[in-house]
């Protein structure tokens, strides 16, 4: 059996043990993104982005377990007791999904480390942020962060999206590392394969709601945006 094989596996077989009960407080959105029950043993990737990452990021576990097993060499997981990183390896560009360092980890250079593996494969690297908020106060922190790695705010894009969990319309920003001079129209066309490839990934079968098209949430426009890096 492979290891892409096994992977699928053991994620299968983790959606259908037994009983775990999650630390994180349920709200509506948080049960349905769990199943159909909030008994269900989940994968272990997806407990530790589930207690991290608020429900207008997240995907249900059956988004994760058919994007991992349908794209096994688009679609890429990399776990540690210490870190989560789940990405998409596009031929001409990299994207990070998720990137999770547990607390008592964090400022070891785990984080560094993982951006570091992906830089030296030579291809642009992008994520979706929102703006900093006081309810979460690691937002400030990882912009400061990607700031100190390189990453660079693509100001000119828009990009509004419907949550594939709660439908609610949430207002991204991108951010990229490149290493040569990167124009922003092809950050636009990058992103928008990943949208297509990710997010609407049988986005009707999981969340009974086709996401809007590509082109629609993700528009270059003529007029800079503050640069959110500048002041950090």
């Amino acid at each position: 059996m492979s290891a892409t094989s096994t992977i699928t596996q053991q994620l299968k077989n983790s959606l259908n043990s037994l009983t775990l009960s999650l630390k994180k407080p349920q709200t509506t959105a948080t049960a349905a993104r769990a199943g159909t029950t909030t008994n269900t043993k989940l994968p272990s990737f997806y407990t530790k982005l589930n207690h991290y990452f608020p429900d207008a990021e997240m995907k249900k576990p059956e988004h994760f377990v058919s994007l991992l097993n349908e794209k096994p060499s688009l679609y890429l997981k990399e776990e540690s007791e210490e870190h989560v990183l789940m990405y998409s390896n596009h031929d001409d560009f990299l994207c990070i999904d998720y990137v999770w360092v547990s607390e008592k980890s964090r400022g070891l250079g785990i984080g560094k480390k993982l951006l570091n593996n992906l830089k030296n494969r030579g291809k642009p690297i992008y994520l979706e942020v929102e703006q900093p908020t006081h309810d979460d106060p690691d937002s400030l922190k990882r912009l400061k962060f990607y700031s100190r790695e390189g990453f660079r705010h693509a100001n000119q894009i828009s990009y509004v999206r419907k949550a594939s969990l709660t439908g609610e319309r949430i207002e991204m920003e991108i951010l990229y590392w490149a290493p040569e001079e990167l124009p922003q129209q092809n950050i636009v066309h990058h992103m928008r394969e990943f949208y297509r490839e990710i997010h609407r990934h049988r986005c009707m079968e999981f969340y009974g709601r086709e996401l809007d098209a590509p082109a629609k949430v993700l528009t270059l426009e003529q007029q800079e945006k503050d640069d959110m890096l500048s002041d950090l």
